[in-house]
């Protein structure tokens, strides 16, 4: 598969797999809705909230990135397993790397090869079971 960079004027994105990009807005696929690429409004929109609590971004691959620590090893399972049991629900999986009491989580689509609407989604709730650790 050939991976390269184009803007589309349609919908105001940049998709780094053009090949893929019809998984991204068919309703074929389980949750469409949610793998659909974000606007450039959306995604500006988005990118600050997310940011505000300590995301960032990895522009070489269109991705979020957060690392979490913890006080204990069974606190930072404990959060893995709830984002795990939900990720599960949305059939969306993270990146992510354990040591100990540090979580790190990348979110990407990687059907779609950049940052949808359930990248966010699962930030979100990410965010909620970290805060109630």
């Amino acid at each position: 598969m050939r991976w390269t960079l184009f803007t589309s004027a349609l919908r105001g994105v940049v998709c780094y797999a053009p090949e893929l990009a019809s998984r991204c807005t068919t309703a074929r696929y389980s949750m469409a809705s949610q793998s659909q690429w974000l606007t450039t409004e959306e995604r500006n929109q988005v990118l600050v909230d997310l940011k505000a609590s300590g995301w960032t971004e990895l522009p070489s691959r269109d991705a979020i990135y957060k690392e979490y620590i913890f006080k204990t090893f069974n606190q930072a399972f404990g959060f893995m397993t709830r984002v795990a049991l939900q990720a599960e629900k949305m059939n969306h999986h993270p990146e992510w790397f354990n040591v100990y009491n540090k979580v790190q989580i990348t979110l990407i689509t990687h059907d779609c090869g950049g940052l949808t609407k359930k990248d966010v989604k699962l930030a979100q709730f990410i965010e909620k079971a970290a805060a109630s650790v």
